[in-house]
């Protein structure tokens, strides 16, 4: 086993590749430890990968992957975290805007102050303003949200356990939730340092202003999965009964003040002419589909390997 891994997602940023490279072999050697470099090339289509075989010919540690089509950033980043054999492993983006210098001071705050992960803070940017004010308040919405006083989530520069990055799933958008996922299997010790940024030197960003707007649905996502995945009836069972019930007692009221009406001789409204009789109508559809939808669910878990994941820390 060794003791770190370098995982670096990359899409169409072959021009950087070999400064990238030769920077964190000049920061890593000195730290006289044993190491690794893995590149994700994430379906690039401007070379990128015939810059890393030449890499790799050149420095047997380097290690590498290949999409066959562009899958994302989460992805790119769970195809390196399978592939890692470090026990601390360091995730840094390949436009040359994080700094390889903060390698070992990352490296010590997983290894000497136990930390399980530790996030860069790009406290000082060098972006545009239609990036760093959406994501500013990206963060701000994130922290209350997740309960995590982190900064800067998005921030690619991250230091994990290995055993974080071999416990968690990822997909879609999640990439940069991976705090909170951690923190909700059970890895609390989180940490976070600020990181120098640099200026984008090559190509341009990959990222639109829309992320943000998957990232917060995707953040609403995560949160139901973490809390109802292994038992999706407790939400969907909860709301279906408090519908039922609710569409039941209404109709119960309309039935009993049309009673109480003919008892004394009012005639009253038919039922059918009465709004409440609609809403209760729904309100017990309602009530029955969501409780059948976490029925379904139950069954659909109840056989699934997901649902038999479960972290050991160790063993006697």
């Amino acid at each position: 086993m060794k003791d770190l891994s370098i995982v670096i997602p990359l899409y169409n940023e072959a021009k950087s590749l070999p400064e990238l490279h030769d920077w964190i072999v000049k920061v890593v050697e000195p730290m006289g430890i044993s190491y690794e470099i893995i590149f994700i090339d994430d379906g690039s289509d401007d070379g990128s990968w015939q810059v890393i075989k030449e890499l790799k010919q050149k420095n047997p540690k380097v290690r590498a992957a290949r999409f066959i089509r562009n899958y994302g950033k989460s992805a790119a980043l769970y195809q390196g975290f399978q592939m890692a054999e470090g026990k601390v492993v360091i995730t840094m983006d390949a436009d040359l805007q994080d700094s390889p210098d903060e390698i070992p001071a990352l490296y010590k705050m997983i290894t000497e102050q136990k930390y399980d992960l530790v996030s860069g803070w790009k406290k000082i940017r060098h972006d545009p303003l239609s990036k760093t004010i959406p994501s500013r308040f990206f963060n701000f919405v994130t922290r209350i949200i997740t309960g995590i006083p982190l900064h800067d989530f998005n921030c690619g520069l991250k230091a994990y356990r290995y055993q974080v990055v071999k416990s968690i799933q990822l997909y879609g958008e999640l990439h940069r939730y991976i705090p909170f996922i951690a923190k909700s299997a059970g890895f609390r010790r989180i940490g976070e340092k600020v990181v120098r940024h640099y200026p984008r030197k090559y190509g341009k960003s990959k990222f639109g202003i829309e992320r943000f707007m998957h990232g917060f649905l995707d953040l609403l996502t995560l949160i139901f999965l973490l809390r109802f995945g292994r038992s999706p009836m407790h939400f969907f069972g909860t709301f279906g009964v408090l519908s039922f019930i609710t569409g039941f007692c209404i109709t119960v009221y309309v039935i009993a003040k049309k009673l109480y009406l003919l008892s004394i001789g009012v005639k009253p409204r038919e039922v059918v002419d009465q709004p409440l009789f609609y809403l209760a109508l729904v309100a017990v559809i309602v009530g029955v589909q969501l409780f059948l939808a976490g029925f379904l669910a139950e069954l659909f878990i109840r056989h699934s390997p997901y649902n038999t994941r479960y972290i050991v820390e160790t063993t006697l």
